[in-house]
């Protein structure tokens, strides 16, 4: 758990995260998706799986979670199928959704993966994160464009999705790495960020370079400023979104929905990740809203959660605000709460369930919205 906080501290998480160690459907299935459509406020948590925990663990975690209110939980099973069909029956005999949380394009430690070296997402100066990891050894990101790697990502929300009795596959770490990171987690490594950094600017491997030079009859390795092309911006956003798209596809045939982690809202996130969720095909979008790693003030957690409901107002996409528990008193936590619902939110997320101490839980129980 130690590990996965550290990593949500980096990133930027969001969903940020990292843990305890990482269109369309056809319309006779409509009646087949697993989350009930509602009006009401819906609270969400985040928690972890290990083979070691016992059932008897689990139940009494899941207990907790819907005896204060909470309705669903993303679980993080390192993609692990198997485990995930085990331990969904236990969560939903005590009432709670399951949505089957995945970390996408950044796969630290896949064995599969790192098999293949060009697999990896390569950087302005020519850095592979094969063995150039950005910011934290965990930083593995693989390329979206390359037809081996995001069909091997595809496979994983495949595999999730065809688990009995989860709700949705959850998309985490969707995007390009951090070219900004959160301005509150920079002194933490040392680092000034005006500019767009070579060294974080990604993905200049040979298949995306050549996809779009066959596109734009332009190669991004020869231009004088490439992070000012905005043609070459738009390719890297497109291919993120044509990967969650496939997703959609592909979990939707499941008889399931599509949710994903994401940044505040679609500019920041366009800005920070090269990650533009109002564009995608997807079920819901849980925005990873952690004010205090912007250094903001709770009302901001308001602010964001306004814009992307703004952004998505002509789209069928839920959007349920991300809160960072540890950064938040009791007070503050019922505070970041009715910010969200007042500027349209349907819900929120906690990060993560170790963080909510019983105070916590009994704000979220008392809660009348």
């Amino acid at each position: 758990m130690k590990n996965y906080l550290k990593l949500l501290v980096l990133v930027s998480l969001m969903t940020v995260a990292c843990k305890q160690n990482q269109e369309t459907s056809e319309p006779s299935m409509a009646e087949d998706i697993s989350v009930e459509e509602n009006d009401s406020f819906k609270f969400w948590v985040w928690t972890g799986a290990n083979k070691e925990k016992t059932d008897e663990d689990y139940t009494a975690e899941f207990k907790k979670y819907a005896a204060s209110g909470i309705e669903a939980v993303l679980i993080n099973t390192n993609t692990d199928p198997e485990l995930l069909a085990h331990i969904t029956p236990l969560a939903k005999a005590e009432g709670l959704e399951v949505h089957a949380w995945i970390m996408a394009m950044n796969r630290p430690g896949d064995s599969v993966a790192l098999q293949h070296p060009d697999w990896y997402t390569v950087s302005r100066d020519g850095k592979s994160c094969f063995d150039t990891r950005p910011y934290v050894d965990y930083y593995q990101w693989l390329c979206p464009t390359r037809k081996e790697s995001r069909e091997h990502v595809l496979s994983l929300v495949e595999g999730l999705s065809k688990v009995e009795g989860i709700s949705t596959v959850h998309l985490d770490y969707i995007r390009f790495c951090d070219i900004f990171l959160p301005i509150g987690l920079l002194p933490k490594y040392d680092l000034e960020q005006n500019v767009e950094l070579p060294e974080f600017d990604f993905c200049y491997c040979d298949v995306c370079v050549d996809t779009f030079e066959k596109l734009h009859h332009k190669n991004p390795r020869e231009m004088e400023h490439p992070e000012l092309d905005i043609e070459w911006k738009q390719f890297r956003l497109n291919q993120i979104r044509a990967v969650v798209n496939d997703a959609y596809k592909i979990v939707h045939e499941n008889g399931k929905q599509l949710s994903a982690a994401v940044f505040p809202y679609p500019e920041m996130a366009d800005h920070m990740v090269r990650q533009r969720w109002d564009k995608w095909d997807i079920d819901m979008v849980l925005p990873m809203i952690y004010h205090n790693f912007y250094n903001e003030e709770i009302d901001w957690i308001g602010y964001a959660t306004k814009q992307g409901v703004t952004d998505l107002k002509d789209k069928d996409t839920e959007l349920h605000t991300g809160v960072f528990v540890p950064s938040l008193t009791p007070e503050e936590l019922k505070q970041a709460i009715l910010e969200a619902k007042n500027n349209g939110a349907k819900g929120v997320s906690f990060f993560d369930g170790g963080a909510l101490k019983p105070e916590h839980l009994e704000v979220i129980k008392n809660m009348e919205l």
